[in-house]
């Protein structure tokens, strides 16, 4: 089984950490969808978080949302900055807050978008980031 390999800047606090992905999401919005794109000028749902983490300083390899699902933790207090997954682990995004996230849609590239009414019955569960201090766990 391969790990997930996952470090955080040590310079990096986590409310800076937080200005920094707020800063990174903002200036992403409005990038054309193109499956399998890592960024800058265009992103998938998954290339676009883990571009995302990389550009501020977590390091974890680019992979599908379902193996980020399964080597992530569950998240007890979803908020700011939480993984976000849909549609029998086919798509991710990042929660702005408990009624809106941040994500690469096919029809519209990256936006900021509602959860409800519809995102809101297709979400599977939510994750932390990968943050220092978290174990690696085996992808599944």
């Amino acid at each position: 089984m391969k790990l997930l390999v996952v470090v955080l800047l040590a310079a990096a606090l986590p409310g800076e950490l937080a200005q920094s992905l707020t800063a990174w999401l903002e200036a992403n919005l409005g990038r054309p969808y193109v499956w399998g794109a890592t960024g800058h000028k265009s992103y998938d749902c998954s290339g676009f978080v883990w571009r995302m983490l990389t550009d501020n300083g977590v390091f974890l390899k680019r992979t599908t949302a379902r193996k980020l699902y399964m080597a992530t933790e569950p998240a007890a207090q979803p908020d700011f900055g939480t993984l976000v997954f849909f549609d029998d682990l086919k798509h991710v995004g990042i929660l702005q807050d408990q009624r809106s996230f941040f994500h690469a849609s096919s029809s519209q590239g990256t936006i900021r978008a509602p959860l409800a009414p519809y995102w809101a019955p297709k979400i599977v569960g939510y994750r932390r980031l990968p943050v220092a201090g978290d174990e690696p766990r085996p992808t599944q």
